[in-house]
């Protein structure tokens, strides 16, 4: 009988506990619940902005995390990392967290921006100008929602109701059967990167005759974008929008220059210039190096600077200056030629000269055109915002869907043919339109240039010198315009006016985790399964003949039926 086989086997336990141990309990890993494959997860995370300027540092300085994982309503925040949707989150949170000595914070972002409603596109926007105005050491993180992240996220929730039961039972049952999450970021602290140099890229196209004796037009546009984290900043409107069009100006503008027939007297200067998120500094020292170089520049003869911001939106124009041109100058005669422009071929748009003092007290300059006025240069910054304060400037909902190819592609044809009747100084022919056909402005090529600006984050902190990027953009001018090159801005070493730090982008980790009053009960539902194996085993003959006797009695009572 199977009685006997099973008497032989238990045997064996018997007087060999340690052995029954490691007997019973593979067993109960085996039949566990608790999925060891789904014990782990990793995912990227991108930390808060962290940089100093002027000084003064913004952002959070930390980067490490090894805490357990809590929901944002939680009551008890101590030495946990708050984890929280998007519309949960608010900066009186973030500020009531520091108090209780938070250890971290995830936000999580809806996959798609594009389509948020505009109540959380105003809350984000707003969320993001008013967090990096808090300095903090704990460290913020931000990922795009997943069903990986979305389903420890609602582990997570649900380990409110503990803190929050009714009973002490209740409580203490829903601890045991909660499943909680240790989060964990490792790598090495946040350092500042040292030596760090923005790049700004140059390259000119010569006017007929003798080139020092010729105005010059110059076009800028900065290419880095700027949002709460540079691991999710793609500045698809501000500034790609501009970097496009700067490109395909070149391109345009190199046909005519190359033809001896059309080669204007005038000199064209574009510079793609790097850190324009952060006060324009390699906007600034470019102008220092060639003003205040011992080799003379085409500056010196400057008729019109024209920086382009934010120019792939909206049916408004607005052309911004800091010190409205005199009657009769070259400034002048550039924005009475905008408007030819615009109202013989561009009805619908609206433009505007919007005037703004520089205000020098203020630690950031508004527009990139006043590092130029600064230094008495002519100089414009043409945008469809109204406003340098416009929160979606430095935001992580600049994306590609932001721009209007269409509206982007016709700015353009506004701002070359403007140029092009100031360069070859065209008066009073309104209906005369240069760029058409052949020479016309090509949308294929600048949505081209946007998906690639967009392919990628641009935060300034990760275009180094030598990023494929900067390479890419230095190739791409070189291939329209002569004289190109790379120069390099330093900061400081002894009074740095701004300093990067690295770590933008890290690899969390999410331990599936249980309490220690789990642990408590799981030790006791162990020892007592273990104790009533191996009492069994001890017992084996007494409990054989009691189950043989019961089978022999309910034999016998078959037989007597």
């Amino acid at each position: 009988m199977w009685f006997e086989e099973a008497g032989e086997v238990l045997d064996m336990f018997k007087s060999s506990f340690p052995l029954s141990f490691l007997f019973f309990v593979p067993l109960l890993i085996i039949i566990s619940p608790i999925s060891p494959v789904g014990a782990a997860h990793e995912f990227a995370v991108y930390r808060m902005q962290q940089y100093d300027l002027q000084g003064t540092g913004y952002g959070c300085s930390n980067a490490i995390i090894n805490v357990e994982a809590r929901a944002i309503d939680s009551k008890v925040l101590t030495r946990r990392c708050a984890i929280a949707k998007l519309h949960e989150f608010s900066i009186e949170k973030f500020r009531d967290m520091l108090t209780q000595n938070v250890g971290g914070l995830l936000v999580l972002l809806p996959q798609k921006l594009s389509v948020l409603p505009e109540e959380d596109r105003q809350h984000l926007l707003e969320l993001e100008q008013e967090l990096m105005l808090e300095e903090t050491s704990v460290p913020v993180y931000f990922a795009p929602e997943s069903p990986e992240i979305l389903e420890i996220y609602e582990d997570v929730k649900a380990a409110i109701s503990t803190d929050q039961a009714a009973s002490a039972t209740e409580a203490l049952f829903g601890a045991v059967v909660a499943n909680g999450f240790q989060l964990v970021v490792n790598g090495p602290q946040s350092k500042a990167m040292a030596d760090f140099q923005i790049a700004n890229i140059q390259g000119k196209l010569s006017g007929y005759g003798i080139e020092e004796q010729l105005p010059t037009v110059a076009v800028v546009a900065h290419y880095d974008a700027y949002g709460i984290a540079p691991g999710l900043s793609q500045g698809a409107d501000s500034n790609g929008s501009g970097v496009a069009a700067l490109l395909e100006l070149a391109r345009i503008f190199s046909k005519l220059y190359t033809n001896s027939r059309t080669h204007a007297k005038s000199n064209i200067m574009f510079l793609l210039s790097g850190g324009g998120k952060f006060n324009y500094h390699g906007t600034k020292r470019w102008i220092e190096d060639n003003l205040d170089g011992a080799e003379s520049s085409l500056l010196t003869d400057v008729s019109v600077v024209l920086c382009l911001d934010s120019i792939g939106a909206d049916d408004k124009l607005y052309l911004h200056v800091s010190k409205p041109p005199k009657e009769g100058s070259p400034g002048a005669l550039f924005v009475e030629n905008i408007k030819s422009v615009i109202s013989s071929f561009y009805p619908d748009v609206t433009f505007t000269v919007q005037h703004k003092k520089i205000n020098l007290g203020e630690d950031l300059l508004a527009w990139e055109h006043e590092r130029f006025s600064i230094r008495r240069l002519p100089a414009f910054t043409l945008s469809h915002l109204e406003s340098h304060k416009a929160l979606e400037r430095k935001s992580v909902l600049d994306t590609r869907d932001t721009v209007d190819t269409h509206k982007l592609v016709r700015n353009t044809r506004i701002i070359a043919e403007a140029l092009a009747r100031h360069i070859y100084n065209i008066t009073n022919q309104d209906g005369l339109q240069i760029f058409n056909q052949n020479l016309d402005v090509q949308e294929s090529m600048m949505t081209a240039w946007l998906d690639y600006l967009t392919s990628e984050p641009r935060g300034a902190q990760l275009l180094r010198k030598d990023h494929l990027m900067v390479t890419t953009l230095e190739q791409a001018l070189a291939r329209y315009v002569k004289d190109v090159r790379k120069t390099l801005a330093k900061a400081d070493k002894k009074d740095p006016e701004f300093v990067f730090y690295d770590g933008a982008t890290y690899t969390m980790y999410a331990y599936s985790v249980k309490p220690a009053v789990f642990d408590l009960f799981l030790a006791l539902g162990i020892a007592a399964y273990l104790t009533v194996i191996y009492y069994a085993g001890q017992n084996f003959s007494i409990i054989y003949n009691f189950v043989k006797n019961i089978g022999k009695r309910q034999t016998k009572q078959l037989k007597q039926q």
